[in-house]
Parts: C-alpha cells; structure tokens; sequence
C-alpha cells in the first residue's frame, strides 16, 4: 500500500519505515550515495499503548533568540523550537505507553514531522536500494552513551517502480543508523536511541504535495533544501533536546 507522504505520517508515524509506505519523485540530480558497511536496516514496533505520560506538554516563548519562533515541551521531557504559526497536534493518535506522539503541520495543514518516543525499535536488512545522501550533520544534545545521532535528508529508490510518485522516497529526520557508503543502502532508519528504549523525530518531503498554499518542487528536492520551510523544519528538528 502506498500513500502521499503527509497522510503516511499522520497515520504511520509509529511505524520504523512509515516513511517507506509512501513514495515520491526521482531527485533532479544526484546527492552523494554510498551504502552501510553493516547489513543492518530497520523495523520499528510501538510498545502497546495505554496511558498518556502523567506530565503534561506545555508551549512556552522560545529561549531561541529569533523573532516569531516558540517552544514546545513534551509531556516525557523533550522540547523543541518551532515557528509560532506552525501547529502541534499532541497526541496526534494513541503514543507508546509511556511515550509521545507529536505531530506538526504548517498553518496550511501540511505533515512536516513526527516526534514518537519510547519506540521499540530493531533492525534487519532485507534489500538493499539506491541511495542518496543530500545532508547529514551530528545532534550532539541527543548524545546517549557516547553516540551521538545525526540529522539527514536522504533517499531510496525503487528501481523496480514504473510510476515517479512511487519511485523515490525522501526522508529527514534524526538516526543513530551507521552513515550509508558505497552505492546501495538498506531501508531507511530514522530512529535514535533514548531512554528508556528509541525515538523518532522526522518527516518526509513529497515533492508531488498538491496541500493548498504549498509550493511544489517536482524532482527537484535540492530546490526544496532552499526553501525557508525546509530550513525551519530542520532548525526545528535539530534543536531537539531534554528540557532539563
């Protein structure tokens, strides 16, 4: 089953390759591309869910010293900074017991991320794809155990697919995953280690998004990377961090 990327992660955030159940545009050229040295990809499982944390979330005034941005904090001790005229959905369905799930949009409507945590998460590499790498940087606020997860936007492509919609995911977000070398991948993995098990913090970009309001950048996710949407989604994203 395939779906447009924004309803893939209103529904799907819960699931380790949510993002791969949707599927895009062939990037306009090509990013850096390589492969993991190890065999491992990912699959994700939500511990059941039952209870919301007993904290609760609050939004407060960013400590972020530019105009126009807010504070989120959730309910288990995260917090994050994000346009104010963006909106957060929490819960945005049933989280993990014990855990959250955070879904944003901007004031259009449009999914741009998910944060999940207390995810159980395990991996297995079932196929190998092409690849592409457009950004990876380290989030060292997130540091667990002297791993430090890093953000990246990259993609898999479906060689078998006929359909451009279908045919290359692109996907952001914060992994603990091995940075991909060679030529083929496995599945994306965009999931970090934090306690008590993993997390998920991300979204995908669909460069085929007909949302209203929205502009659109067919094949051409680098033109997206100069957006101010794209910009803003991984300031947001990269300034995750404990609340304390």
């Amino acid at each position: 089953m395939h779906r447009s990327a924004p309803s893939a992660i209103a529904v799907s955030g819960a699931l380790c390759l949510a993002f791969l159940l949707v599927a895009c545009g062939p990037p306009a050229s090509s990013p850096s591309t390589n492969s993991p040295d190890t065999t491992s990809t990912a699959s994700a499982t939500p511990t059941p869910a039952s209870t919301s944390p007993s904290a609760a979330a609050s939004t407060s005034a960013s400590s972020d010293p530019e105009t126009g941005w807010k504070s989120y904090t959730t309910a288990d001790g995260l917090i994050f900074d994000y346009p104010a005229e963006w909106k957060i959905t929490d819960p945005a369905g049933e989280p993990a017991s014990g855990g959250v799930f955070v879904n944003i949009t901007n004031a259009n409507g449009k999914d741009l991320a998910t944060l999940r945590t207390n995810m159980v998460t395990g991996s297995e590499c079932t196929e190998k794809q092409p690849f592409g790498v457009y950004e990876s940087e380290p989030v060292p606020a997130l540091e667990q155990n002297g791993t430090v997860p890093r953000y990246t936007f990259e993609t898999r492509t479906d060689t078998t697919a006929t359909d451009p919609k279908l045919m290359t995911l692109f996907a952001y977000g914060i992994t603990t995953a091995p940075e991909p070398s060679g030529t083929e991948a496995c599945p994306i993995f965009h999931f970090f280690t934090w306690p008590p098990s993993g997390a998920m913090f991300g979204g995908v970009y669909d460069p085929f998004d007909t949302t209203p309001g929205n502009e659109m950048h067919v094949d051409n996710p680098e033109a997206y990377m100069g957006t101010q949407e794209y910009k803003n989604i991984k300031k947001m994203i990269t300034s995750l961090r404990p609340a304390s």
